[in-house]
Formats: structure tokens, C-alpha cells, sequence
């Protein structure tokens, strides 16, 4: 389990260089320019839930190979499309986060469990 925490500490350290070397960062608040953006900006709760799907996704890019590297950037710009069409419903934004929150947790798991490092 230490591994496992070392591991995720570690990815959580290269988060920004991982983030913005993919298709996605963390949402600028300043730049947003959906009706989704403006929504998350709003809220304190999807502002979390962006936070921890930007996390989990630059540590899930870090800790795989190229070619899962791939697939889950793909996921994330088909996930980006389909969170915009929620436009600036709350709960359809939440369920949107949770499910990548959950996929890309499972990305991350998956990885953590065929350890050590």
C-alpha cells in the first residue's frame, strides 16, 4: 500500500508538465468560454471535481505507455465533448466528472496494482 501512496505522490508531482503535454489542462477560469466552463467556474463543487479529474488525468497519462497514453487522451477529448453538452446544468456536469473521475481512478488503480516500481 506505501507504494501505492509513493506512487501517486510522485504522479502528483509531474501533474502540470503531464496536463499541459496532452490535449487537456486544468480549466482557466479566466478563459472559459462554454456555458459548461462558465458553469464550473461557478461552482465550488465542479471546481473540485475538474481539480481532481486534472490530477487523476496527468497522473493516469504519466504512469502508462505510449500507446495507452493515446487511448486515454482520446477518452478525454470524446469526454471533453460530451461534458460540453451539458451546457450549464449542475447535475449533469456532476455525473459527467464522476464518470471520468471514476475511469480515469480506474486507470490509475490498474497501474498501481501491477507494481512495485
Amino acid at each position: 500500500m506505501r507504494w501505492v501512496l509513493t506512487a501517486m505522490a510522485l504522479a502528483a508531482l509531474s501533474v502540470p508538465n503531464a496536463a499541459l503535454a496532452g490535449d487537456y489542462a486544468p480549466l482557466n477560469c479566466a478563459k472559459a468560454s462554454s456555458p459548461a466552463e462558465h458553469a464550473i467556474c461557478k461552482s465550488y463543487s465542479l471546481g473540485q471535481r475538474e481539480a481532481r479529474m486534472a490530477t487523476l488525468y496527468g497522473a493516469a497519462t504519466s504512469l502508462v505507455a505510449m500507446g495507452q497514453r493515446g487511448n486515454i487522451e482520446d477518452a478525454q477529448r470524446t469526454w471533453l465533448k460530451a461534458r460540453d453538452t451539458c451546457g450549464e446544468r449542475v447535475s449533469c456536469l456532476k455525473s459527467a466528472y464522476d464518470d471520468r473521475i471514476r475511469a480515469l481512478n480506474d486507470v490509475v488503480s490498474g497501474v498501481a496494482s501491477r507494481g512495485p516500481f
